[in-house]
Order: structure tokens, then C-alpha cells, then sequence
């Protein structure tokens, strides 16, 4: 894992701001003290959860979008490790692991690719550096037992999510055969064809792999869902999904049952639990939309999905807090550092 960096203590209380006669997470949460023992750190810790932040926009420039993806994960940071630590949320339950950063994949990108399309297939190639490092991180982590939970970048990064956590767990001893299931809150589908990787397609390259046993994509927008990915998902018995039409303007089923839905389709075995921040209205993101879910939509999601199934990672994606044109949004990261600790409450209250 060449371009990962762990967080020693002094890391996370710098961003911690401490205040006499309270206890900030930051001063709860475990840190990695010698990377080199990652590994038996994590077999002997009693914390159930390692957190690490992917704070890349490589893969959404792939699939020709909008950059700004990396800068989520130090915003959420800095709300995150400010939560108050209490009798609803203490903060031992997390070992911050740290982050990636693949800064210097982006120079050399930057510095010579010569045109658009020199640049489109440098930026598809440097997604395969990403998957292998990022897999490999979370098949130790799950090895161990430990539920990642992964914030910030493109939406790519569920594709080594699921074929690291697949193979993991399967090591584990937890599930038979190296294939999870995967629910997703989002405004698209993500399953673009195989093209060179990118964040549109992480999770047809999952299933094509075989990582991937069943899908399912809720309020996924209509006028955003391609005609053949449409065909593809009505076609495959594995593969489900509601539009936000159906939830929000036809009023088939409440947002609620739409989740309950899901989790009950995917509910077989173990499963990776997906939001792109693109699905929460006017939240900055490299697909902003008016329309969406609200923030409190996606802390139920978060919430629901993790105490009914056996969660197999959150994977929190395509948030920013300052976009290339320069919008920006501090509430970002507070926005993220909420439907974290829903998860990780869900979990430690079931």
C-alpha cells in the first residue's frame, strides 16, 4: 500500500479541539501505533470498526465528471473527530487507520498527458492503482473481522470495496464463497459498461468479477438512468432497484419501504452499504442535483440498513467541500460525520 498514510495520535488531536470538562472523539478514537504491526494490531483490538478516507477525484475524471471528490474526507475530519464522546457514542468502537493519498498519480497525469483523451486514458489507467491498493487495505481489515468504513472519492472505490471485503470475510470464515451483496442510495446506477475503469462503473466490474452477487439501487433518478443499464438491471434477476419517482412523485411506496425493500432483498448474506452524497439534495458533489433525498433520508438509510443486515462496509462517496469552479460547502463533512456515527450507533445498539 504504497500511497497509504496512517494516523498516528498526535494526527488526530491536532484536529481535535479540546475544551476543559468535555471528552471529544478525537481523544477516544484508537490510533495505529506501529503501521509495520498493522495487521496484529488489528487482530488484538477489541474496536469493531477502522475508518480511512480515499480523498481521490481520479476515478470521477475518468468518467468524465466533475473533480472536488478529494477534498470530503478532511472536512469530515474535522466535524468527525469533534463529536461529543457520551454514553450514545463513545469513540473507542473506531480505529482511525488514516488515508490515501494518490497525489502523485494526479502530478503525473497533470504533467504529461498531452491532450483530453491522453488524459481520459491515463486517468481509466490509474483507477487500476487504486483498486489494488485499496482491495488489499480492506481484505486486512476484514480479515481481521473489522467493518471498514471508507469515506470520501469517487464512486470507483465500491469496486475494490466489494472484492477486498468479498475475499476478507470469506478468509474470515464468515462467508462461504468470496461474493457479497450491496445496497446503494443513489442518484445513478454505476453501471456503466466495461470501458477502462471509473466511478460509473464500479459495480458491473464487481459482478462481471463475480464479487458481486446481488444489487440494489434506491431513488436512482430516471432521467439519469441510461436505457441500456435499464434493460441490463430488468433483465438480471440479482440486480434491483426504485426509482425516486416511484418513492417521491408516483408515491408507490414510502422512502422507508423503499429501504426495508432493499435490505430485504440483499438480506442473504453479508452486504456492503453504499451512499453517494449526489443522491442528498443540493449537497456539494461532483453530480449536484436540486433534486434528491434530504439529509435526514439518508441518516435513516444509514441507519435502517445497518441494524437490519449483517454490513459487510460503509462506504460513504462523491462528497466535496470546494468543487474545481469554486463552490464550496463547509456543512459537507458535518453532513458525513452525522451518517457515521448513525451507522456505528445502529451497530453498537444492536
Amino acid at each position: 500500500m504504497k500511497h497509504f498514510k496512517f494516523c498516528n495520535k498526535t494526527d488526530i488531536l491536532y484536529l481535535t479541539r479540546l475544551r476543559r470538562f468535555e471528552t471529544k472523539l478525537g481523544e477516544r478514537v484508537q490510533a495505529v501505533h506501529d503501521p509495520t504491526q498493522f495487521e496484529s494490531f488489528l487482530q488484538n483490538a477489541a474496536a469493531r470498526f477502522v475508518l480511512l478516507g480515499i480523498p481521490e477525484d481520479i476515478g470521477v475524471k475518468a468518467n468524465k465528471g466533475v473533480g472536488g471528490t478529494d477534498t470530503g474526507w478532511l472536512s469530515f475530519l474535522q466535524h468527525f473527530l469533534n463529536i461529543q464522546s457520551n454514553d450514545f457514542f463513545d469513540g473507542n468502537e473506531i480505529i482511525l487507520a488514516g488515508q490515501f493519498d494518490f497525489g502523485d498519480v494526479q502530478y503525473l497525469i497533470d504533467t504529461t498527458a498531452k491532450t483530453e483523451e491522453e488524459k481520459l486514458e491515463a486517468y481509466r489507467h490509474a483507477v487500476n492503482t487504486i483498486d489494488d491498493e485499496v482491495e488489499t487495505l480492506i481484505k486486512i481489515i476484514t480479515e481481521a473481522k473489522k467493518i471498514p468504513i471508507v469515506v470520501g472519492g469517487g464512486h470507483n472505490n465500491s469496486y475494490p470495496l466489494i472484492k477486498g471485503a468479498a475475499k476478507g470475510w470469506q478468509k474470515a470464515g464468515v462467508i462461504p464463497l468470496a461474493q457479497i451483496n450491496c445496497i446503494n442510495l443513489d442518484a445513478h446506477a454505476d453501471y456503466r459498461p466495461i470501458e477502462g475503469r471509473h466511478s460509473g462503473n464500479a459495480f458491473r466490474y464487481a459482478e462481471e468479477d463475480g464479487y458481486l452477487q446481488k444489487y440494489c439501487v434506491i431513488a436512482i433518478h430516471e432521467n439519469y438512468l441510461q436505457q441500456n443499464v435499464w434493460i441490463d438491471i430488468v433483465n438480471n434477476p440479482f440486480i434491483d432497484c426504485i426509482t425516486f419517482e416511484d418513492i417521491f412523485i408516483h408515491e408507490k411506496r414510502t422512502f422507508m419501504q423503499a429501504v426495508a425493500h432493499a435490505t430485504s432483498f440483499t438480506d442473504d448474506t453479508i452486504c456492503g452499504l453504499d451512499l453517494d452524497l449526489d443522491s442528498v439534495q443540493n449537497t456539494l458533489s461532483s453530480a449536484m442535483s436540486p433534486v434528491g433525498v434530504s439529509p435526514n433520508h439518508a441518516r435513516q438509510y444509514i441507519s435502517y440498513a445497518a441494524a437490519d443486515l449483517k454490513p459487510a462496509y460503509l462506504h460513504i462517496c462523491e462528497g466535496a467541500s470546494r468543487l474545481p469552479d469554486g463552490r464550496s460547502d463547509n456543512g459537507i463533512g458535518k453532513l458525513i460525520s452525522y451518517l457515521v456515527s448513525d451507522f456505528v450507533k445502529s451497530l453498537i445498539d444492536a
